[in-house]
């Protein structure tokens, strides 16, 4: 990706590392990219129902865009106000509200994925913008070993992550070494990928997503029918991830020879099934929770070629 010392990074990143968690149990769970091995867990936290209305999360949410029968509609975006035909140098949008205060620590790592959440900001602010709606920032948590979170003790082993109960996105920057070690997943666009596959988590939260798919997954019949609705999830995520990748590039010219086959490359790595065939040497679709390697590179495809978020409804489609 093309960065340089110019580029804006995000005030909304919070960097606890050195903090520990102090070992504390917290309940619920939230949205996170699998990894198997070592204790790496390949099944996604589901978010807690009750605690949702506790923390006094809107009810009238979970009805935001269905369209009976279980389905999830997309916000259309106009053609006439997609980010992706703006000029090069125009203003984007900055965000409402106060910035979070960055913390220690000024290393290369935390540099670029701040510079990377600072794009998903201002892409998604324009795309927000353009349907009537404003696009809160989240927070971006950088911590080391184990963490507190509204959704629980956040732990390096599960990946990074993004609680919709925070609204905060959780990396241990020790991921990216696991992903290169264990996956032969490398370069600074797949890192990317991981941040804007979580701040699509995000996007699905503004949008009432994350509430309607749990609302289906606590009437699902039985585990494998809440995991494919957990799977179409997080294929929607990386579907919103390629949308991002597309409209950052029109916008800011990031994109390098190889980024995109990056990208692709870490959809693939950490689809389910090279996940359980790595780890016990078959694969059992019943319990995918993110898709295989195929639907990944797939809906990653989908909203890259396309640039559009209509193109991500992975609710309504009998193959995903």
């Amino acid at each position: 990706m093309r960065y340089d010392e110019n580029d804006r990074e995000s005030s909304n990143v919070e960097d606890r590392r050195g903090q520990g968690g102090g070992g504390l149990q917290f309940p619920g769970g939230g949205m996170r990219i699998p990894i198997g091995g070592g204790g790496f867990s390949i099944t996604t936290l589901l978010i807690i129902g009750a605690l949702m209305m506790f923390m006094g999360i809107n009810p009238l949410d979970v009805l935001f865009g269905s369209g009976g029968g279980g389905q999830i509609n997309m916000p259309q975006l106009p053609q006439s106000e997609r980010p992706a035909q703006r000029a090069p140098g125009n203003n984007i949008p900055g965000l409402p509200g106060s910035p979070q205060t960055q913390t220690a620590g000024n290393d290369d790592e935390k540099a670029f994925i701040s510079r990377v959440l600072a794009d998903t900001e201002d892409v998604w602010t324009s795309v927000f913008k353009s349907f009537g709606r404003k696009y809160p920032d989240p927070l971006l948590v950088i911590y080391s070993g184990i963490t507190r979170t509204a959704c629980g003790a956040g732990q390096a082993a599960m990946g990074p992550f993004y609680c919709p109960l925070d609204q905060k996105v959780y990396v241990d920057l020790a991921f990216y070494d696991e992903l290169k070690r264990k996956f032969n997943v490398s370069g600074d666009f797949a890192q990317a990928y991981v941040i804007a596959h979580e701040v699509g988590h995000h996007v699905q939260k503004q949008l009432g997503i994350l509430d309607k798919v749990q609302e289906l997954k606590q009437r699902a019949d039985d585990e494998v029918t809440a995991n494919q609705i957990q799977v179409r999830t997080e294929l929607q995520a990386d579907c919103l991830a390629g949308v991002w990748a597309n409209l950052n590039d029109q916008m800011k010219k990031r994109l390098q020879p190889g980024d995109i086959e990056e990208a692709l490359n870490a959809a693939s790595q950490i689809g389910d099934d090279m996940i359980q065939k790595k780890m016990t040497g078959r694969v059992v679709p019943d319990a995918f929770t993110h898709g295989s390697a195929a639907q990944r590179v797939h809906w990653f495809k989908a909203g890259f070629e396309s640039g559009r978020m209509d193109a991500c409804d992975t609710f309504n489609t009998s193959s995903y």
